[in-house]
């Protein structure tokens, strides 16, 4: 983890200051995911990055928090959340499969533009579904190059090992739906603008 940290660290500055590249797809997706959120909701984003979509999503949630392996990145999420005057939004440096909470405590989980940079996705999914409580949704945004760019199998570890690029795993959507229902979700629902963009899945946890 501590290789992925650092590059995050690097490029946290650069990173805050771009626009999103498809605003009115991550304004859907904002819109899908408000959709699932009550005022009384304790909801842990994961991967947050420097806070924008935690920011967003707060005002409809009891409290947010989110978590992330860049302590730079933290750092500007809670200079954001200041400047925002978000009282009911935390951050902290976690990784999630160390994260130290009990289980069974939160009412929805975000991992968004996340799971395919992990070393181990089924790992992290089983660490969500354990944090939630029965009837939880887990929200996921995932690039799954699988379905359109297989070659980054080979060009991917290569950016890595120059420090170009954060780990970067390839598996399509399939994939990845297999891996959220074999922990147990149960998929409500699945968006993708076109093949080449990230797959947006809502998961819930069984009661």
């Amino acid at each position: 983890m501590a290789s992925s940290s650092r590059f995050w660290d690097r490029i946290a500055d650069k990173y805050a200051k771009q626009p999103v590249s498809d605003e009115a797809s991550y304004q859907q997706k904002l819109a899908i995911t408000r959709s699932y959120l009550k005022p009384d909701m304790q909801v842990l984003e994961f991967g947050c990055g420097t806070g924008s979509t935690a920011i967003a999503h707060a005002p409809y949630v009891k409290h947010l928090h989110g978590i992330d392996i860049s302590s730079r990145m933290i750092e500007i999420a809670q200079e954001k959340a200041g400047a925002a005057s978000t009282e009911n939004l935390s951050f902290e440096v976690a990784d999630i499969d160390d994260f130290n909470t009990p289980d069974h405590i939160f009412d929805a989980v975000l991992g968004l533009s996340i799971l395919h940079l992990l070393k181990d996705r089924d790992r992290a999914i089983a660490s969500v579904y354990r944090k939630l409580k029965p009837g939880g949704v887990f929200v996921s945004s995932t690039v799954c190059l699988g379905d359109w760019m297989k070659f980054f199998k080979i060009i991917g570890p290569i950016g890595k090992f120059f420090g170009l690029m954060p780990l970067v795993k390839v598996f399509s959507m399939p994939q990845l739906r297999d891996s959220l229902t074999g922990a147990g979700f149960l998929i409500e629902h699945e968006w993708r603008p076109a093949k080449n963009k990230a797959a947006f899945i809502v998961a819930r946890k069984p009661e």
